[in-house]
């Protein structure tokens, strides 16, 4: 339920046809993302985590994946 202090929280896409790509990681708070353009928040209950695009644009669309590890 809830995410644990010494686990980061890792961010992907997966654009259409192509593998895996990193976008960020976060351990808590908030920062800024430059591709995609966006904000990657952490809930400050540290149980959620949003990665917000500010400008979406159509090469935009893919599968977005967040992960936990340590």
């Amino acid at each position: 339920p809830n995410i644990q202090t010494n686990e980061y929280i890792y961010w992907y896409r997966q654009l259409p046809g192509q593998g895996l790509t990193f976008i960020a990681l976060i351990i808590k708070g908030s920062k800024a993302v430059s591709e995609p353009a966006g904000t990657l928040l952490v809930g400050a209950e540290r149980r959620s985590s949003v990665l917000q695009l500010s400008q979406t644009r159509r090469r935009d669309a893919a599968v977005y994946y967040c992960a936990l590890g340590a």
